[in-house]
């Protein structure tokens, strides 16, 4: 019989996995925040729901409790003071091994059913889980409502899809028959049965804590895996209340609401000793290349999913429209000031400068007109605020304050006094000229609102120069620049080489940095950025095993 959560959303989930299929623009969850979808008083009642949660224990009915922590520390300087529940790693693992059975139990539909109806009931809490995120994060108000909500609930949408369609290419049963000649056939009847891998560990980052986190989450749930859940210090509580939903939702589906578990501690020890635990068979990670590779290399009973640094760069060798691509590219810079895992960071432009509608433009008026862009852009300090936000980390401010010594300063980066929170931390990018012999100033992630651009020797020297770029260090996204048709397909050429995904002369509302659930593969596996995608078969189809029995007819 058909769960009754599956039967509920169904059609939500066909048209899923139609998208996934067709690769066009859908979403169920509207990311603009209008009353007219989400309600008049959403707004107001999600910063409630914020507000409510201040200064107060955050109630999660978990096992193993053995206090409270929490060291939330806003970047819009507004007092947090939540208290999560502490829970002994041993009782974490042990709950969640013991809910592994009623995952099972619920069968693909059942689980997949549940999720769905969790994603229903999150985007109904998009105002709340959006304020999380922005005093979390320091994200501006309207990306938090987008990437921290309804693009998060697509991404995990996106992947239920993707666990669904594998899961649903396994038959539940087989009728065997091997004639035998003369002699009765051989008969069996054979059941097969999805089962998770053992308990997965998602481990959450400062910057986007639903975005880079559903994915692994839903993933592994779908595919009956139990998930601990460990938030990143400062961005804990978008985590909890997903936990909580998740949590209610699983429990009304007939299943083990440990099934999905909140790990917080003050320390660093939970983490290590969750990921190198027995019982975790897989982990999601998205962070620094020193953590990420410490759990590749010392996590080897567990799949290890991560998103690590790397360094996204343009190309420009020439343009037809050299405002809007400087309008474009000086909007990515500085989007969510930098923080993003998308952001370019090096912008390669020939020594002998590039062709434009505008005329020709050397290598110097590139970098100078780049940084007018920048300060027109940000001009007045409102817009400045929203598009910027607030620098997350004070390890990004300190990359910012000794940025001068990585090159020649074009454009330096300037404080903003936010209109609604004076306590702010609002920084503009800053923006460097160095040569590309100049490999240790730009060829290593600076995170944060911290670009360079690199005279290159001529357009085919950028070319190769990307294409080691991403070989060696990684990259997320690859943007380029050119209105010859033959140079387009060498960049083409050299992406494809060095495995990264490609944006050709984007100079309207769409951004290198920006990724499109159901359409946009996030991160590709095949360069050391990242050694998954967001998402594609293989992001869920390890996350399961067949087991079969038979017996004879």
């Amino acid at each position: 019989m058909t769960h009754p959560m599956f039967a509920r959303h169904q059609a939500m989930l066909d048209r899923a996995v139609q998208a996934v299929t067709e690769r066009g623009y859908w979403s169920p969850f509207s990311e603009n925040p209008s009353p007219k979808v989400y309600g008049e008083n959403a707004m107001a009642e999600g910063r409630a729901a914020f507000d409510a949660y201040c200064g107060t224990d955050f109630q999660l009915d978990q096992p193993g409790c053995t206090g409270t922590a929490g060291s939330e520390r806003s970047p819009y300087g507004v007092p947090m003071n939540i208290r999560y529940p502490r829970c002994s790693g041993e009782a974490l693992i042990e709950a969640s091994k013991a809910a592994r059975d009623s995952l099972q139990a619920l069968g693909a539909e059942g689980r997949v059913g549940a999720l769905l109806e969790a994603l229903v009931r999150l985007n109904q809490r998009s105002f709340e889980i959006a304020h999380a995120v922005m005093f979390t994060t320091g994200q501006g108000w309207m990306m938090a409502f987008q990437a921290g909500a309804a693009h998060a609930q697509d991404r995990a949408l996106e992947a239920v899809a993707y666990a669904w369609r594998e899961m649903s290419a396994i038959p539940a049963e087989a009728h065997w028959e091997k004639p035998q000649g003369k002699n009765p056939a051989l008969v069996l009847k054979k059941r097969y049965e999805i089962v998770g891998r053992g308990v997965a560990l998602v481990i959450g980052c400062g910057t986007f804590p639903t975005w880079n986190t559903y994915p692994g989450l839903f993933a592994a749930l779908a595919t009956g895996n139990p998930v601990i859940v460990k938030p990143h210090r400062n961005a804990i509580l978008p985590a909890a209340i997903t936990v909580r939903v998740l949590r209610e939702v699983l429990a009304e589906a007939g299943a083990d609401p440990n099934a999905v578990l909140l790990a917080v501690d003050d320390s660093r020890e939970l983490t290590r000793f969750l990921a190198t635990n027995k019982a975790v068979k897989s982990i999601d990670f998205t962070g620094s290349n020193t953590f990420g590779n410490w759990l590749i290399e010392n996590c080897r009973q567990a799949q290890v999913y991560a998103e690590l640094a790397g360094v996204n760069n343009v190309v420009i060798e020439s343009t037809d429209d050299y405002k809007g691509m400087l309008r474009n590219i000086a909007f990515t810079l500085s989007l969510y000031s930098g923080q993003m895992c998308t952001t370019t960071q090096a912008i390669l432009v020939p020594a002998g400068g590039i062709d434009t509608d505008q005329g020709h433009k050397s290598y110097d008026d590139v970098a100078a007109d780049l940084g007018r862009s920048i300060d027109k852009l940000l001009a007045d300090p409102a817009i400045a605020s929203a598009v910027l936000g607030c620098i997350q980390s004070s390890d990004t401010l300190g990359r910012l304050d000794e940025a001068s010594r990585w090159g020649e300063v074009v454009l330096a980066s300037q404080p903003v006094a936010h209109p609604d929170y004076p306590e702010a931390t609002v920084r503009t990018p800053v923006l460097l000229k160095c040569d590309a012999a100049d490999e240790a100033a730009y060829m290593e992630e600076r995170f944060g609102p911290i670009a360079f651009v690199v005279r290159t020797p001529d357009a085919a020297a950028a070319i190769a120069l990307s294409e080691r770029i991403t070989t060696e260090h990684g990259a997320l996204t690859v943007g380029a620049y050119t209105a010859k048709p033959e140079f387009a397909q060498q960049v083409i050429a050299a992406t494809q080489h060095a495995g990264v995904a490609l944006s050709l002369n984007l100079t309207g509302g769409v951004y290198v940095n920006q990724s499109a659930a159901y359409s946009d593969y996030h991160g590709t596996g095949a360069n050391p950025s990242a050694n998954a995608s967001y998402s594609d078969s293989a992001f869920v189809a390890n996350r399961f095993r067949v087991i079969q029995h038979r017996f004879a007819v």
